[in-house]
């Protein structure tokens, strides 16, 4: 980290496994609403770290989303993630009608339907793993291939396309700025893909979340053209990314906790309030996701956020507040009355696809554990190697043995 002008300047990237951002964490302990410089973006920007906070600039209009569209926002990306289309930069009343279609189409009903599915599919995956023999790498034959294969199953999407939609979701997420063309052209690859898939859908419609979006009716209501497109695309992108990762992260934890691990084969019932905390506990990406606009001039605790001003949270951070979870940094699968944590964001802006993320996790973490009850890393965990550009935080590769 640097000083200029007294404004911190901080990349905003920590390598060291999962372990906690160490200037984030002590931005919340110091300076819980403080100003930082990004990486790439005009200007200074608010950086909230802590619980209450966190929650106030998510739920509160007075910060908006919408507001960002034509800026070149404080970022940790060389290009902006989110296009102005998308749903991620939408505030109230329009979220609101965009949200509602969403959810009429996207139901917990439809999830819970798949689920026979996720098992059938995740019991081939591991069958294949035990053919293959130990030491295997879960980040290949489980991780990387289960959510991708849920997403595209729940949207239709034809198998020979999988592998360039996944090379592009991945580009776009680089960190570092000899990637920005390869982003900008991924981003725009995944577009034209979605806005002639979608098309299709609408015309033809058959039995999957893109047509069933294509075709969610609320009143006179539908989703645009643009919107649809675009919606598709991030369903595709962040339905398959976090859980992918995270699947990595839940068993290198898992495997690197031996107490939490033998608590979880002992009694294998906790296992969703288990992934609730490895959930909150994991520190899954890398700073900041998509910032917001103060509106007008907004105190908190003495500092005042000034209209105009760009506010960036850590759900990370509010993850881990000592303030709102006892002994915050340890890892408690039987904590008493859990708070509920924000890795899935907060407000109107909470993922829309937490139901499907919760079920994948829950039927291969829990199907992976059974099937492999001598599941251990087949290196020392200090030579676990571990992506070094995304904005995700996983192993590289993660061998195990059994």
């Amino acid at each position: 980290m640097s000083i200029s002008n007294s404004v911190p300047t901080c990349p905003f990237r920590h390598d060291d496994a999962l372990e906690p951002d160490p200037f984030m964490t002590r931005m919340r302990a110091e300076a819980p609403v403080t100003r930082v410089r990004m990486p790439y973006g005009e200007g200074d920007c608010w950086l909230v770290t802590r619980d209450a906070d966190v929650r106030t600039v998510t739920a509160d209009r007075r910060f908006s989303r919408a507001a960002l569209i034509g800026r070149d926002f404080p970022r940790i990306t060389p290009a902006p993630i989110a296009q102005p289309e998308s749903i991620n930069l939408m505030d109230p009343p329009a979220l609101n009608r965009v949200r509602s279609l969403i959810l009429k189409a996207f139901t917990t009903r439809q999830v819970e339907k798949l689920r026979p599915w996720t098992q059938q599919a995740t019991d081939g995956l591991l069958t294949r793993m035990a053919r293959h023999g130990a030491p295997a790498d879960l980040a290949d034959h489980l991780a990387g291939r289960l959510p991708l294969m849920t997403i595209c199953a729940l949207m239709d999407i034809p198998e020979a396309d999988r592998p360039q939609l996944r090379r592009c979701a991945s580009a776009m997420m680089s960190m570092s700025a000899v990637d920005q063309t390869s982003a900008v052209e991924a981003k725009a690859e995944l577009r034209a893909y979605f806005a002639e898939l979608t098309a299709k859908r609408r015309r033809v419609p058959g039995d999957d979340l893109v047509s069933a979006l294509a075709t969610a009716r609320i009143g006179g209501e539908i989703l645009n053209e643009e919107e649809l497109s675009v919606l598709a695309m991030l369903l595709l992108v962040t339905g398959h990314d976090t859980t992918t990762y995270n699947i990595s992260n839940i068993v290198y934890t898992l495997l690197t906790h031996p107490v939490q691990l033998g608590q979880l084969r002992a009694h294998p019932e906790i296992l969703p309030q288990a992934i609730e905390e490895l959930l909150r506990h994991i520190p899954f990406r890398q700073g900041v996701g998509i910032p917001r606009v103060a509106l007008e001039d907004i105190d908190f605790d003495g500092v005042t956020i000034r209209a105009g001003d760009t506010v960036h949270v850590s759900y990370l951070t509010a993850n881990r507040d000592e303030l709102v979870y006892d002994r915050a940094d340890e890892l408690d699968f039987g904590r008493k009355d859990p708070v509920p944590h924000m890795t899935f964001g907060y407000g109107s802006h909470h993922c829309l696809g937490s139901h499907l993320a919760r079920m994948t996790l829950q039927v291969s973490i829990g199907t992976l554990l059974t099937r492999f009850p001598g599941l251990r890393l087949a290196v020392p965990a200090r030579d676990v190697r571990w992506n070094t550009v995304s904005i995700w935080r996983y192993p590289l590769v993660l061998p195990v043995a059994w």
